[in-house]
């Protein structure tokens, strides 16, 4: 059942979870401090290049890229044949400087009993320079990017699956973190609890019909609240 909970209610019971899967962008840092936007302007100036279209009409066909293919790279790859690698270090090549140490999240995050995974879509590189900002990295026991999957992105069945063999977890005593509530779909139905981190936007193309175990729009607060088996 869909619960939607503030930060103050200690009584969402996550006593059987004992592998903790984290999306990353929107998700372990605030989604309005910009940083996904550098990536989606860099996102934009790659098709620009790579197909010789205006901006606007660059933007346009990214966005259809995403909807058909679930991510802008796999679009890329499908139709037009892009290096990935090409395409991974050009739109992550981004200002940090914005994110510092978060304190709070490292404490919440900490507090969680068993192993702490990131899940992506994009790279791992990323990723790292992400976590090493924000005073994170040392908490997670593996990265899984769109190399880990193949190339093939959330919300792909078989890329849960495939994170799912990588870590040998057990599904029942996972518990999944999106920004996009679609990405909880597959998640859920492999027996996953899932909590859906409503940062007030939406990507383009249609959302699943997602229902979520959990809603939370503070991560921190939301961690620090929940109950794990190392509570009485």
């Amino acid at each position: 059942m869909n619960a939607r909970l503030s930060g103050t209610d200690a009584r969402a019971d996550f006593r059987h979870v004992e592998s903790w899967l984290f999306d990353l962008d929107n998700t372990l840092y605030r989604a309005d401090n910009g940083i996904f936007a550098q990536i989606e302007g860099r996102m934009t100036e790659y098709v620009m290049a790579a197909l010789g279209l205006p901006r606007a009409e660059a933007l346009a066909r990214q966005k259809e890229l995403y909807r058909a293919h679930g991510t802008t790279l796999n679009g890329m790859m499908a139709l037009y044949g892009t290096d990935p690698e090409d395409y991974l270090r050009f739109v992550h090549d981004i200002d940090l400087s914005g994110l510092a140490p978060e304190a709070e999240l490292e404490a919440a995050l900490a507090r969680l009993p068993g192993r702490r995974f990131v899940f992506t879509n994009g790279c791992r590189r990323h990723a790292t320079r992400i976590l090493n900002r924000l005073g994170l990295a040392h908490l997670f026991d593996a990265i899984w990017d769109i190399r880990t999957i193949g190339f093939t992105p959330k919300p792909a069945r078989c890329a849960y699956e495939r994170v799912v063999a990588a870590g040998a977890i057990t599904a029942r005593s996972a518990a999944m973190f999106d920004d996009i509530s679609r990405n909880l779909v597959p998640a859920r139905a492999m027996g996953m609890t899932t909590v859906w981190l409503d940062c007030g936007w939406a990507p383009p193309g249609p959302d699943a019909a997602a229902d979520p175990d959990h809603v939370t729009a503070d991560l921190t607060q939301f961690l620090h609240s929940i109950r794990t088996s190392h509570d009485a």
